[in-house]
């Protein structure tokens, strides 16, 4: 069942013509930040070559691009899960679907499921984009699937908070601007706090992700990440489960 409500989800985002819309505006930015980055890298190449350890097309051009897309990610996901389950309690199609013989469960990670197959279709277009460097030199793949890896983690996290705020109203424009102000809340968390060892950073996902980013893969940042996730997923089901006792 979860598969099924997933497929169906995936497809109507394809169905709405503003999606494609908003795919074709991250293509241009991506692609023009990625160029700007490998013109920049290009222009600096010989002075590159003059140093033992010379950093190469993956650290200069692909690690600011996923952190370019990690931040966009943060702006964009809200835009995708206001709709998620705001939009079916509006439309009255929520009450319909928590009869139905699917649970709780089955309904958040069928939604859940079905975003992050189509997010990942834009993290996958951005890392074959990146490893079309390959053609002319050579990359480090450690780096670029640790970066691969922790977008697509940190993206996680952002679906799982979003679809947790969209449990909690029938306004699906009051859920993308809750969800942007919490996401926005935990970036200044991790850009405020001054000393690295700050308590405010453990609580950041960002935080965690800048490891992966800079090609650090630690348990604890993976442990810390998918803990954020099922804990809003936990609480959004837990939500589900209780309009469907008391409303």
């Amino acid at each position: 069942m979860i598969s099924i409500i997933a497929l169906k989800e995936f497809r109507s985002f394809f169905a709405a013509p503003a999606t494609w819309f908003t795919v074709a505006a991250l293509q241009f930015i991506f692609a023009w930040f990625f160029l700007a980055r490998l013109d920049a890298f290009l222009q600096v190449q010989v002075q590159l070559a003059q140093l033992a350890n010379a950093p190469g097309a993956t650290l200069a051009v692909a690690t600011p691009l996923f952190g370019t897309i990690a931040l966009i990610m943060m702006m964009l996901v809200p835009i995708f899960t206001m709709r998620l389950l705001a939009e079916e309690r509006r439309n009255q199609t929520l009450t319909l679907l928590m009869t139905a013989p699917v649970s709780a469960r089955d309904i958040v990670l069928g939604k859940f499921f079905g975003l992050m197959l189509f997010l990942l279709l834009i993290i996958a277009t951005c890392t074959l984009m990146v490893l079309t460097l390959m053609l002319g030199t050579r990359l480090d793949l450690g780096l670029l699937f640790s970066n691969a890896c922790g977008l697509f983690l940190l993206t996680a996290c952002y679906v799982a908070l979003g679809l947790y705020i969209s449990s909690l109203t029938a306004q699906p424009l009051v859920a993308a601007i809750s969800s942007l102000a919490a996401l926005f809340g935990l970036w200044l968390m991790e850009v405020s706090a001054v000393d690295n060892d700050h308590i405010w950073h453990a609580f950041s996902p960002t935080t965690h992700f800048q490891n992966f980013n800079v090609g650090l893969l630690n348990s604890g940042d993976l442990v810390f990440l998918l803990l954020f996730c099922m804990t809003f997923l936990l609480l959004a089901m837990r939500r589900l489960r209780n309009n469907s006792i008391y409303g």
